[in-house]
């Protein structure tokens, strides 16, 4: 695949962290993808531009993430209709609940799915992003299933110490 399929955004290049659990997932399934800021409150211009080309450019969905007052996945689902899913980013001062509020309670016909805050967040929203490509994708769907059944049975091969009684 050479076209860019999955965006994945952020606020600032802090949020990087965070988001680069989406990009991982991303290229483990091989899926084309391009990673940058766009912040909602430095650059919104640049912002609008990006949501508003995703479509055309051949986007099939956004993985947006935001700390802080987490406005970016709500402003570019406005101006997108790709399917946009929203990371909470882990923020000093509220540990990212302030984010995860903000980007669950999107306004009637703005939908932004929303997934956890910080790294298994990230990494969802990347898994998701591919299970929606899989759809129209046998080959990706099949490698979606190998994936799964392969956490499937790390959690069956776990040993828990032996309890005392």
């Amino acid at each position: 695949m050479n076209s860019i399929q999955i965006g994945v955004v952020m606020g600032s290049s802090s949020d990087w962290e965070t988001m680069q659990h989406a990009v991982a997932i991303l290229q483990q399934f091989g899926i084309a993808h391009e990673a940058q800021v766009v912040s909602a409150h430095r650059m919104p211009d640049d912002m609008f531009a990006y949501a508003e080309a995703a479509v055309g450019r051949g986007l099939k969905a956004i993985i947006a993430g935001a700390g802080g007052a987490a406005h970016l996945p709500g402003m570019i689902a406005a101006k997108t209709v790709a399917p946009v899913l929203g990371v909470p980013v882990a923020s000093r001062h509220l540990q990212g609940v302030d984010s995860l509020h903000s980007i669950v309670q999107m306004p009637k016909g703005v939908p932004v799915a929303t997934f956890a805050i910080g790294a298994a967040g990230a990494a969802n929203a990347a898994l998701f992003a591919v299970a929606l490509l899989a759809n129209e994708d046998p080959a990706l769907r099949a490698k979606l299933e190998a994936f799964r059944a392969e956490q499937t049975a790390a959690a069956r091969a776990m040993t828990l110490p032996p309890v005392a009684v």
